[in-house]
């Protein structure tokens, strides 16, 4: 007579019960306090020339053009006056290699 094998089952967590994608997503947006992650695109750029302000009062401006975007709206200009992630200001420099992060409006 052969012998059985005495193996267990595994009990597992599968999370609750099973729902649709627009299930989850209505119970996330329906917690209140929490802040959705808006989409975001992040492009390698370059500065291609540092534009001297023509007044005192208004600062001067960085241009970066994005490596892959096409003509119209390669260039863009930003003030160049940056804070790093310590509180200190710096300045961008020609010709530095940068990434651009560009995020979506959200819907109101």
């Amino acid at each position: 007579m052969a012998k059985r094998s005495k193996t267990k089952r595994a009990d597992f967590d599968v999370g609750g019960a099973r729902m649709s994608k627009s299930a989850r997503i209505a119970e996330l947006n329906s917690v209140p306090g929490r802040i959705p992650d808006l989409p975001t695109l992040t492009v390698p750029a370059t500065v291609v020339k540092i534009i001297p302000s023509d007044r005192a009062s208004h600062p001067e401006k960085a241009e970066i053009a994005v490596d892959w975007a096409v003509r119209p709206y390669r260039d863009l200009r930003i003030e160049n006056s940056l804070t790093d992630e310590h509180g200190d200001e710096l300045r961008l420099k020609k010709g530095v290699h940068v990434d651009v992060t560009n995020t979506a409006k959200e819907d109101s």
